[in-house]
Parts: C-alpha cells; structure tokens; sequence
C-alpha cells in the first residue's frame, strides 16, 4: 500500500490512502531496549555457556560483541579486537589481573595501575558500545569483579545501563554482584558446579 499526502492520485486507485494534513500524528522515535540478564556464579570461569551462546547468536547473524574484563590475551585490548564469524567481536583487556600473580600486583604499583588504566579503558569503549545501537548483544564478562575492585564505579554501570541502546539483551556475569544491578535484571542465572 502506498501512502500520499499529495491528493494528485485518482480517487478510483485503490492502492493510495490519502491522508488529511490535518490528521497527521506527531511521530516519536521509537526506541526499545533488550533485556538484562545477569548470571551470577560462586567461582570464576564458569561462564563457557554464554561464550559459546554468544558464537552460535554470531554465526546466525546477529552482532555480538563479548568484552571480558579480567582475562587477558596476547595483543590485546581495544586497539586489538578479535573478529570470529564476521559479527562477533571479542575484546580483552590489553593488562589483566589474570597475566600476573597477585603478590606481583600488591608490590607493584606502576603495574597495578596499568592494569586499572587497560581495564577502566575497556569500560569507556563498553559505555559507547551500549549507547551506539550498533549490537545486538553485548556480554560484560567479570565487570562486577571489576566493580568490586573500584575500577569501574556501579553507579556510572547503572546509568549506561538505563540509557543503554541495544535491540538485543545485555549479559552481565561476575560473583558478587550488587544488590542495586540485581533490581535492574530482568532474569537472574545463578551457576552451580
């Protein structure tokens, strides 16, 4: 069917709806958001699942993107994102706490913070991505760990999340995870071994 404003069609067209400028309804842009899916566990690793979801979504054309906060990679970081499938993007911090023994992190404050900085600028390209629009999913593997470590303030997780703009859901896992992001969830998943 074809809509006119115009009234320059035949009346006897029975595919034209002419529309009255009188009747026309102020349109809006209309935005809607996935869930919020949490998945909680006891111990760390135990979210292959989600990583394995989150290939399957890719391969049947969905773009995914995957950010793991606390594991590291050879050449990793934002400037180094890993393409799988032509729609999944897998990301990892360029300096994690997984490369290095804790005791070496404690007694080394220059590396402490390089590894903050590598993870606080996973976060700020994260914050863009959920307001891009452009996926239609995004897993934040481990950012509650590094909520509780006051890398990443809850309060700046919870406002991108309420202004988020994702058709797809948003995956959030990690262990202890604050009571004021499990409000937000629309499912919680609790990880047993």
């Amino acid at each position: 069917m074809v809509i006119s404003s115009s009234n320059s069609y035949p009346q006897s067209n029975p595919e034209v709806v002419n529309i009255n400028s009188a009747n026309k309804i102020n349109l809006k842009r209309f935005r809607q958001n996935g869930q919020i899916h949490i998945y909680q566990s006891s111990y760390r690793g135990s979210y292959s699942s989600i990583i394995r979801d989150s290939l399957r979504n890719a391969a049947l054309g969905r773009k995914v993107l995957l950010v793991q906060f606390m594991r590291g990679g050879v050449k990793q970081g934002v400037a180094n994102k890993v393409k799988l499938c032509d729609n999944l993007i897998w990301v990892r911090s360029s300096h994690s706490f997984d490369q290095y023994h804790s005791e070496e992190i404690e007694n080394n404050q220059k590396l402490k913070e390089s590894i903050n900085e590598s993870t606080y600028e996973l976060w700020n390209f994260c914050k863009k991505e959920l307001l891009s629009g452009e996926n239609d999913q995004i897993i934040l593997d481990e950012i509650f760990l590094a909520i509780e470590m006051k890398i990443i303030d809850k309060d700046d997780l919870i406002s991108t999340l309420e202004n988020r703009f994702i058709p797809g859901d948003v995956i959030l896992t990690g262990t202890d995870i604050p009571k004021d992001l499990l409000l937000m969830a629309n499912q919680i998943t609790e990880l047993r071994s």
